[in-house]
């Protein structure tokens, strides 16, 4: 689930760029293209920061998962009655 959202912030602060360079060639090099410059600029920091805003969500999602996951195998080290780090390979030696 990180990894997607990880993803989805790259993609949000790319787009961000390319309206952040838009803005500061807004309409130079072709006529066409709208030239609102503030446009631009306010769609950039609105990519940015739902990016930046996303990117927290995903390492905040990493780190519950961690969490997660290591509680899980607390519980069933506690529960086998096993010490920490004696796996299944470690009896036999």
């Amino acid at each position: 689930m990180a990894r997607n959202l990880y993803i989805l912030a790259g993609v949000l602060l790319l787009f961000a760029a390319l309206c952040f360079v838009m803005a500061m060639t807004s309409g130079r090099f072709q006529p066409a293209l709208p030239a609102n410059g503030t446009l631009w600029k306010t769609t950039a920091l609105f990519l940015t920061v739902g990016g930046l805003v996303v990117g927290l969500l995903g390492i905040m999602t990493a780190l519950f998962e961690q969490v997660d996951r290591r509680s899980e195998e607390r519980r069933i080290r506690q529960r086998d009655g096993r010490p920490r780090g004696s796996g299944p390979g470690l009896r036999g030696r």
